[in-house]
């Protein structure tokens, strides 16, 4: 019996000493600090990251890619987490309180509503590019956009795309320049509105619409450069498309949104931006 009976008192004792390290073992992976690793590595301490969330509006899309590539040489520690969309919409967003660090707007105006709602400071304000405004369609489109705005009074042309000017200026860019060339009332009736003036040029690209008023950083990107032709609208027929942006004041890290935005404004972001279609400010 007593030779019996010490088999499952030792297999007890067993079980319980492999529980125990297995919890401590848990406890210890889980103490430690979370991290985001770069690429692999053999040897040293993993990059420990600051996620930057941008709210940005669609015109940026590509220079923004290149500037967080750019970013990334310098500035290992940050990544950029950018959603694309309206400024208009972001704004009021923004107002109710969504979570961004950096808004990045197609305009001065929406983050100077911000600060004047003291939901940032004014020494965070600043102004990084220009933007600027053509006539473009597909390459197969009947409407020829070398023509400039008079191309938009083609027969050819059932549909114009243009952001939505209620809350994209672009879109407000688009029909101040229609209207300084007096064919407003004339394109209106075939205008379709883009939620901003990214989804304008999809509307183009896709043949929903023979021809569009978009941003040149969208025409000279990667995906509709060789697809289509553009012309561009005189920066005289409609109000300077000055871009501006502001950290937020409930950036949860605004050091590193404001090394984001040192870096857009500084010389190596100002080159990309005029590589992909914007005049930069004071030009």
């Amino acid at each position: 019996m007593a030779r019996g009976s010490g088999r499952p008192a030792r297999t007890a004792v067993m079980l319980t000493t492999l529980l125990l390290a297995l919890l401590a073992a848990c406890a210890g992976a889980a103490s430690g600090p979370a991290t985001t690793s770069g690429p692999a590595s053999t040897s040293g301490p993993a990059t420990v990251t600051t996620t930057v969330r941008v709210a940005a509006a669609s015109d940026l899309r590509f220079a923004l890619e290149d500037i967080g590539a750019a970013l990334a040489e310098s500035r290992p520690d940050i990544v950029l987490a950018t959603t694309y969309g309206s400024s208009g919409t972001f704004h009021q967003q923004l107002m109710n309180g969504a979570p961004f660090d950096l808004f990045l707007s197609a305009d001065l105006s929406y983050p100077r509503e911000l600060v004047a709602a003291g939901l940032a400071r004014e020494e965070d304000l600043f102004a990084y590019a220009v933007g600027r405004l053509v006539v473009w369609a597909p390459n197969d489109s009947p409407v020829d956009p070398t023509a400039g705005l008079a191309a938009l009074l083609d027969p050819a042309a059932r549909t114009v795309a243009i952001a939505n000017p209620e809350h994209a200026p672009y879109g407000k860019a688009a029909v101040a320049a229609m209207t300084a060339a007096g064919i407003y009332d004339q394109v209106s009736p075939r205008l379709v509105l883009g939620e901003n003036v990214a989804q304008a040029a999809e509307f183009v690209q896709s043949g929903n619409a023979q021809v569009g008023v978009i941003a040149l950083s969208l025409a000279v990107s990667p995906e509709l450069r060789d697809a289509g032709r553009w012309a561009e609208v005189p920066l005289e027929d409609f109000p300077r498309l000055d871009q501006g942006g502001v950290v937020l004041g409930s950036a949860q890290d605004p050091a590193a949104a404001r090394a984001v935005r040192d870096f857009l404004t500084g010389e190596h972001g100002r080159a990309i931006l005029r590589s992909n279609g914007f005049f930069l400010p004071g030009e």
